[in-house]
């Protein structure tokens, strides 16, 4: 039972130190930065142009869609490489297919499902 919290007794010695490095950094950068807000500073910046107008802005939806496929067929990619070296250990050849296959499956479903929904149009 000793080992047992010893074992959380050092998680929570890293989670310490760590914490300390982080605040010590934090407080260090406060300290040692030079501090002279001015009224150009403390404007919103807005990519190097001037803020002007309201601070609201609408922007399409469409945009989101095309980041969340691009997320998905990027696990896609992320996932293949570990298969691909599975697939050649010896014993792993048709497990690993299938799933391949089953994963691949779905995400052709979820590509045709955008498609039928219109999401991959620009107009």
């Amino acid at each position: 039972m000793q080992d047992y919290f010893h074992a959380y007794g050092v998680v929570a010695t890293l989670l310490v130190v760590g914490g300390a490095l982080v605040g010590g950094g934090l407080a260090a950068n406060r300290m040692l930065r030079p501090s002279r807000p001015t009224g150009e500073k403390l404007t919103t910046y807005e990519c190097g142009v001037d803020p002007v107008g309201e601070g609201w802005a609408q922007s399409y939806v469409r945009y989101y869609v095309f980041a969340y496929l691009y997320v998905v067929f990027a696990v896609d990619a992320v996932f293949l490489f570990p298969w691909a070296t599975v697939f050649s250990a010896p014993g792993y050849g048709a497990t690993t297919l299938g799933e391949m296959f089953v994963f691949l499956a779905f995400l052709a479903v979820g590509l045709a499902y955008a498609g039928k929904k219109g999401v991959l149009s620009w107009v």
